[in-house]
């Protein structure tokens, strides 16, 4: 990394078991107010060239080529795509050849770098380093109440990954204290890890039928439930909140900030 290069947030945790996963911030970029400055997003109304500019710079922090990227058309559902070079470059130009409707992508490649962008929503990186299969998934309300996180474990299973020998390195996202909902969201989440209850941390009342909501914690409870060792699961102490990524919830319009994760060579 050079000392021009935008900052970003790392896990030390990745790199120990054969990934490299981090998060931008909002800083080191080119983009003008109300999107400064390393806004990654190509569809919130920022300029396409300044964006272009700023996707270079993180891909240089990250340590990639800006080509070996992979975005998604996310579409706050669980659809899963499973990648490849091939895919090498989808969506880095345009929204147009991203990867259709698809909020979680896996791949077994390891030159292929896999990018989800957020603005509130929770991004999760996933790896069985033994199966040497790695996941990120995209996780707003409506995709962890339709189950994002057993849809991707599911597909990395059909590549040779289990739950127990994988990590998860969950990003971040909305505070609980400014993610008032109504009930219809607490029932939403309530029903993707029925029988079993939402954990407390999860939804706390916050007046007739609103709902405080920890979203990063109801995907730490459906990873658990997934079989994930609680161990095994990764923060970064941060959230939306912070002056150093963007909130949709804050301030709109915004930018986009971006979890990247890619499998290192064996």
């Amino acid at each position: 990394m050079s000392e021009t290069d935008p900052p970003l947030r790392f896990w030390p945790q990745a790199a120990d078991v054969g990934v490299s996963v981090a998060v931008t911030t909002r800083h080191g970029g080119v983009s003008q107010p109300p999107y400064d400055s390393l806004n990654l997003g190509l569809h919130v109304g920022d300029d396409q060239d300044r964006v272009i500019v700023n996707r270079v710079r993180a891909a240089r922090a990250f340590g990639v080529p800006l080509r070996t990227m992979v975005f998604a058309d996310q579409v706050h559902g669980a659809g899963v795509t499973v990648v490849d070079h091939t895919d090498q470059g989808r969506g880095i130009g345009s929204t147009a050849d991203a990867v259709p409707r698809t909020d979680i992508l896996v791949t077994t490649a390891t030159d292929t770098t896999l990018v989800i962008l957020v603005a509130d929503c929770v991004p999760l990186a996933l790896v069985d380093p033994e199966a040497h299969v790695l996941g990120a998934v995209h996780a707003g309300w409506r995709g962890t109440a339709a189950g994002a996180i057993a849809h991707a474990l599911n597909a990395m299973a059909r590549l040779g990954a289990r739950p127990e020998r994988t990590m998860a390195f969950v990003g971040p996202a909305v505070h609980p204290a400014r993610y008032q909902v109504s009930g219809e969201v607490e029932r939403a989440l309530a029903g993707a890890i029925a029988p079993v209850a939402l954990d407390r941390d999860v939804a706390r009342p916050d007046g007739p039928d609103h709902w405080l909501i920890d979203l990063p914690a109801a995907n730490r409870q459906q990873l658990r439930e997934a079989g994930v060792d609680p161990a095994h699961i990764f923060g970064n102490g941060a959230s939306t909140t912070d002056d150093d990524f963007y909130s949709d919830r804050a301030a709109r319009p915004c930018g986009r900030f971006g979890l990247l994760a890619r499998l290192l060579p064996t």
